[in-house]
């Protein structure tokens, strides 16, 4: 069995890799030990987003008599949620599994372990070893949720999220620690589910890698929701009586609740590849270095994805996909990570693309600035949604974008247009001549590039 390229992980980052290197002619072979896909799909970003637009629906519900449309009590099948979810990921897996196989991907189901030069060992779940032997291997494991048995972990009333994408019930209470993307995402769907929900979060506030406006906006807002967040607090240990679990915090504190969402940072999927012995090098944090071409030390291998020690971001697997593909088929390109667009999927929701001011600040840049708030906007004022703001970072020296942050009603949609505009190097003065269609959202991104300059018009 013999192939041009070997993908290891059949998540974004390697399901992407296989199917372009398939399309331009390789002999490619995937091995997945479970289910293509991978985290983003099974047990991260399409799963919460399900949740996530159960819980949108509902704050609709309860808001309709705001619309002038009365409703008698309303009532929450939280499993039926759930098992919407799970027939989303089931259809969307099936979907990647048909594409694959479209484009004559041979897919193993197994655990693979590098097994000398240019071979890859696939042990197969129901016994027995397959060996490949491969051009070029491109590692794409990915990450796992962080354990932290210091905290309590055990699966049951202490869990990560892949625990808590299974719950056929809402917990009464739930404490997530840490207030990070993930934290934040579970806070705001099961407080409108009808949790009582605590942050705790050791940082001085949530979201510390955000745009510094966009995150105590968030925090405020979250509050509003009747979210409790407790910042720069440290957690020594949990206790566990009856069916509640105590967080005792550094200081004497105690926080209660029925279920605690350890959310915390993730690890890297690089044990047991045999990636030593093959003299692929580690970092400090479990990652494998490489290269502006997603080229490891070792000629012929290369990797994608979380285990890069990038951002975690499943379109940012992608790109260094699509990146390592070209590289490994005679395309050299290199891999641009200034322009990662950064989505977060609370309520409302986040956005980023650029630098944030503390970036721009740490650079010796003084930008100019320009924001826009929804509540001026008329199609935000129609859909009821006028919470946040559209924020332009500018280069005063060129005028050209440096970072646009966003909260707000679809501002993981609108994120898009600011990435387009930073890839082609366009000025804000560029941006203010595009004629923006009335009344949309996206009328509020020209309004913030007006308002760099002190020329918005509805503000």
């Amino acid at each position: 069995m013999t192939y041009r390229v070997v993908v290891i992980g059949g998540g974004p980052g390697g399901y992407v890799a296989a199917i372009r290197a398939a399309q331009m002619g390789a002999k490619v072979a995937l091995v997945e030990q479970d289910e293509v896909g991978g985290t983003c799909l099974n047990r991260g970003c399409i799963p919460t987003k399900a949740l996530v637009e159960g819980a949108a629906t509902l704050h609709k519900i309860r808001r309709a008599a705001e619309f002038g449309i009365r409703l008698g009590e309303v009532t929450v099948n939280y499993a039926k949620l759930v098992e919407r979810k799970d027939a989303v990921v089931k259809k969307l897996v099936a979907g990647v599994q048909y594409l694959l196989k479209k484009n004559k991907v041979d897919c193993l189901r197994g655990t693979a372990k590098l097994a000398g030069p240019g071979k890859v060992a696939v042990y197969l779940p129901e016994g027995g070893t397959m060996e490949l032997v491969a051009e070029n291997i491109i590692l794409a494991t990915g990450t796992r949720p962080a354990i932290l048995e210091t905290l309590g972990y055990d699966g049951h009333r202490v869990v990560t999220s892949n625990e808590a994408l299974a719950w056929q019930t809402v917990p009464p209470s739930l404490l997530i620690i840490g207030g990070g993307v993930v934290g934040c995402e579970f806070a705001c769907i099961f407080a409108e589910m009808g949790s009582q929900v605590t942050i705790a979060e050791a940082m001085p506030g949530i979201l510390p890698m955000a745009d510094r406006d966009v995150a105590r906006l968030l925090q405020t807002l979250l509050k509003r929701r009747g979210i409790n967040i407790k910042t720069g607090v440290k957690i020594t240990g949990v206790e566990k009586s009856g069916n509640l679990v105590t967080a005792l915090l550094e200081g004497g504190e105690t926080l209660q609740a029925d279920k605690i969402l350890i959310s915390v940072g993730r690890v890297m999927n690089t044990e047991g590849l045999g990636l030593e012995e093959a003299g692929v090098r580690l970092g400090q944090r479990g990652e494998v270095p490489v290269n502006e071409y997603l080229a490891t030390e070792v000629p012929g291998i290369y990797a994608v994805g979380d285990i890069t020690g990038k951002a975690q971001l499943a379109h940012l697997a992608s790109a260094q996909a699509l990146v390592a593909v070209d590289n490994i088929l005679g395309q050299p390109r290199a891999m641009k990570y200034d322009l990662v667009p950064n989505c977060i999927f609370t309520a409302p929701e986040v956005a980023g693309v650029g630098l944030t001011v503390q970036q721009c600040e740490e650079k010796g840049i003084k930008p100019k600035v320009g924001k826009f708030p929804f509540m001026a906007s008329g199609k935000a004022a129609a859909m009821g949604e006028t919470d946040g703001f559209v924020k332009i970072l500018a280069d005063p020296a060129t005028d050209k974008v440096l970072g646009v942050h966003i909260i707000g009603p679809h501002a993981t949609d609108l994120i898009a247009e600011a990435a387009l505009a930073m890839e082609l190097g366009a000025t804000v003065g560029q941006i203010s001549r595009v004629i923006h269609a009335h009344p949309t959202l996206a009328e509020s991104f020209l309004e913030a590039a007006e308002a760099v300059h002190g020329r918005a018009i509805h503000i």
